[in-house]
């Protein structure tokens, strides 16, 4: 057999993959939402530029990212950069004005979700599953729903106060934190550096 039907056979027999790759990108995200089809229950990594965040759990297969505020409208220069494979997907937004920003990424309810957010206010609501969230300075406020849904919750601050009514915790002060055990099965771990942790 001739090497180039020989190599052409041994790449027939490999399997396949089924996991499809895509990337969606916008350069002018003000003026151009960007909007990409993502599964529900997959894994989210968000890694977003300093703002007000909003993130926001929805009964859409998609990720839509779209931006608000009074310097955040009149931008040309934000990017936001979404890649996929399978149940994976990961978010970036860059760019813009430093300050009066609202970002809104709206993501399927049922999801994992892994953020970061150097600083700002932010906001998570109507997300069921794995949150994973650190935010340097400012102020963070999960909807955590039903406590009793978790089975490990890590929370702390490291300068400033930490509220979490739902899990029986109100603390203030300096390197504040608590952990608790239960029967459910999602995970939450939330951290702030310099600023209020609310969890709700």
């Amino acid at each position: 057999m001739r090497p180039s039907l020989a190599l052409l056979s041994t790449l027939l027999l490999l399997p396949v993959s089924t996991r499809a790759l895509s990337k969606v990108e916008v350069d002018d995200l003000a003026h151009h939402p960007l909007v990409a089809d993502f599964p529900s229950g997959g894994e989210l990594a968000l890694h977003l530029r300093s703002g007000e965040i909003h993130i926001v759990g929805t009964d859409a297969n998609k990720v839509s990212v779209h931006v608000g505020g009074r310097r955040g409208e009149d931008s040309t220069d934000m990017r936001a950069r979404f890649e996929s494979s399978g149940n994976q997907g990961s978010l970036r937004v860059a760019g813009g004005p430093n300050n009066e920003v609202t970002i809104t990424v709206e993501i399927p309810r049922r999801a994992s979700l892994h953020l970061r957010v150097f600083a700002g206010e932010v906001n998570v609501t109507d997300i069921v599953g794995d949150k994973d969230i650190e935010l340097s300075a400012g102020d963070l406020k999960v909807d955590v729903g039903n406590p009793a849904d978790y089975a490990h919750v890590a929370a702390s601050v490291t300068t400033g106060d930490l509220n979490a009514s739902p899990f029986g915790e109100q603390r203030d002060g300096l390197f504040r934190s608590f952990e608790k055990s239960g029967n459910g099965k999602y995970r939450l771990a939330a951290h702030v550096g310099a600023g209020d942790l609310i969890l709700r």
